[in-house]
């Protein structure tokens, strides 16, 4: 009984520290999906909390603030120049999906 609660707790340990990190509200998720999202030729790649991106630009805030979003844990995506990209993300960028 011991074991069973331990894993219960540890379970919504977990849970909870993935919806406290909200990676994909941080700058580094946001210039991910705003270059993937205007074609800018670059690699990006994101596995949970991390992003790793080279190449594409950071979003440009003016006159308003670039609310797109990525909607999956982990990808990578490739995006040449002449608007080719190859992406494992087959999602949408609106900030309202779930």
């Amino acid at each position: 009984m011991l074991e069973i609660t331990n894993l219960k707790n540890i379970s919504k340990k977990f849970a909870l520290a993935i919806n406290c990190a909200s990676f994909k509200e941080n700058e580094a998720m946001r210039a991910i999906a705003y270059s993937m999202d205007l074609l800018l030729p670059g690699l990006y790649i994101w596995l949970l909390g991390f992003s790793f991106r080279i190449g594409g630009s950071i979003p440009d805030d003016i006159p308003y603030k670039y609310p797109g979003k990525i909607h999956s844990y982990t990808g990578i995506a490739l995006v040449l120049p002449g608007y080719r990209i190859f992406t494992t993300y087959q999602g949408s960028y609106d900030p309202k999906q779930t």
